[in-house]
């Protein structure tokens, strides 16, 4: 379960911009985890309740917003459907991922 150490790892993070920002308290963390980055959302939310319980974010709320994949053609730059080919219906063109791959630290809201 590779969702356990993106929390600890994101636990280390936010307890760094605490310390640098003299923060008492961190209220809640917002991330967003791509539909095709390989992390479970779900079992994201449950490795943090577990792991916040021996750091200072223990009453931290953790927010998990969830991105569909999103594919856009390389050469003209139409949307395409995540559902059809992976390349572009008018040109031909191949698919590229712009949306839902990621898994990303969006922000903390600290009390200082």
């Amino acid at each position: 379960m590779h969702e356990y150490s993106l929390v600890l790892s994101l636990i280390e993070r936010v307890e760094e911009e605490m310390r640098r920002h003299q923060a008492t308290a961190a209220h809640r963390i917002q991330v967003s985890v791509g539909d095709l980055s390989g992390v479970e959302a779900e079992l994201l939310a449950s490795a943090f309740e577990i792991a916040r319980e021996s750091t200072a974010l223990r009453t931290t709320q953790l927010l998990v917003t969830r991105v569909k994949a999103h594919w856009q053609c390389t050469h003209c730059g139409q949307d395409i459907q995540g559902d059809e080919h992976l390349s572009c219906a008018s040109c031909g063109g191949p698919a590229r991922l712009t949306a839902g791959g990621d898994i990303l630290f969006e922000s903390v809201e600290l009390e200082v």
